[in-house]
């Protein structure tokens, strides 16, 4: 059994909450149509992780329950590192997805509110520890801290499977976003409740 008691992630932990992530997202829609051939999803997975929410350990915003699950939020006026997104898609992706992917990437950034927000780049759980309370504990932590201080918070969920989740937590679907061959992602917005 391990603590329930979520903790944040320091650039020490950086490898082994990307690890957690990497087997989180292995049966992921988007990341196995990025990268369909394991051995291409696991050699892309951490560069990846790093690109798209990496900036959470450097700005306290990397959240842990030990090595069972992880999420990486990013503070308002913090993006992903595109430069490095579009990079890593152009030397990894599958070309099936290579174009419909950059079109997904943009339709994510016009998706993202005007105000400054919270947004949620990667929340995983070990499949070891689903269905245990794990994804519900981090997600609570962070909501927790956004009404705290007034926050509207940001997400897609690339999971259809994950939409229950962030519902519970105070999450409305605002969209959809799909091209191509790519699989749907649902953009969701949260306001705080005071």
């Amino acid at each position: 059994m391990i603590s329930l008691t979520v903790e944040a992630a320091l650039a020490a932990d950086e490898a082994a909450v990307v690890d957690t992530l990497m087997l989180a997202f292995a049966s992921d829609p988007a990341t196995r149509w990025t990268w369909p051939a394991p051995s291409a999803y696991l050699a892309a997975f951490a560069p990846f992780a790093r690109a798209f929410g990496g900036a959470a350990f450097v700005n306290g915003s990397a959240f842990r329950l030990g090595t069972a699950g992880a999420a990486l939020w990013l503070p308002p006026g913090v993006g992903p590192d595109d430069q490095a997104m579009v990079a890593l898609m152009q030397a990894t992706a599958s070309p099936e997805s290579m174009i419909d992917g950059m079109q997904v990437m943009q339709q994510m950034a016009s998706c993202h509110p005007h105000e400054p927000h919270w947004y949620l780049p990667l929340i995983g759980v070990d499949p070891a520890w689903q269905g245990k309370g794990v994804g519900n504990r981090l997600m609570q932590h962070a909501t927790d801290l956004f009404d705290r201080d007034g926050a509207l918070a940001y997400l897609e969920s690339s999971n259809p499977r994950n939409i229950p989740l962030y519902q519970r937590h105070g999450f409305e679907i605002v969209g959809r976003i799909q091209a191509g061959s790519s699989p749907s992602f649902t953009p969701m917005l949260r306001k705080p409740r005071r």
